[in-house]
């Protein structure tokens, strides 16, 4: 922008008295646009110019009308998107990831047992198959399984039930 330009009275932010509370008679001023300030490339600049000059207008117009227009395709193109993603969520269904058949539950809850370690309890438990109450410090078994379930807090005496399994 010229020196010119930036002092336009109509464009430039005149703040003084604007919160004041106006004289008798005097109504008050509705607040004007704000100016802001940008460092632009000189060839930017010159394509500025060469445009307003086209238009008959001042260089300011011409960069808030552009601006705005900016903005307007950016808004456009942001509901454009999200009435597509709406679109499509729609009719992927209410859940897009296909949830993998169950496995049938086993009939016993030790059947599938890949392994067990032996642990000494470090906070109480209870018995996975059971119930019993398990006490901080006793022997437990932590039974794995092959087909994906948690392992499994049981008593020892359940070891009985894994060597049938």
């Amino acid at each position: 922008m010229t020196d010119d330009e930036s002092r336009d009275p109509e464009l430039e932010d005149d703040d003084e008295g604007e919160d004041e509370a106006p004289s008798k008679g005097r109504k008050r001023r509705p607040k004007k646009d704000k100016v802001l300030h940008t460092r632009v490339p000189q060839v930017l600049e010159e394509e500025l110019k060469a445009l307003a000059t086209s238009w008959r207008v001042p260089v300011s117009n011409v960069v808030r009308t552009l601006l705005e227009d900016a903005i307007d395709v950016m808004s456009a193109a942001e509901k454009r998107a999200q009435s597509e993603l709406r679109s499509l969520t729609d009719r992927l269904g209410p859940s897009p990831r296909r949830a993998a058949p169950a496995a049938p539950a086993p009939s016993a809850p030790l059947e599938g047992a890949l392994g067990v370690t032996e642990l000494t309890l470090v906070s109480d438990s209870e018995c996975g198959v059971t119930g019993q109450a398990l006490k901080e410090g006793e022997p437990a078994l932590l039974v794995h399984f092959a087909d994906g379930r948690p392992p499994l807090v049981v008593s020892p005496a359940c070891r009985a039930l894994l060597d049938k399994s």
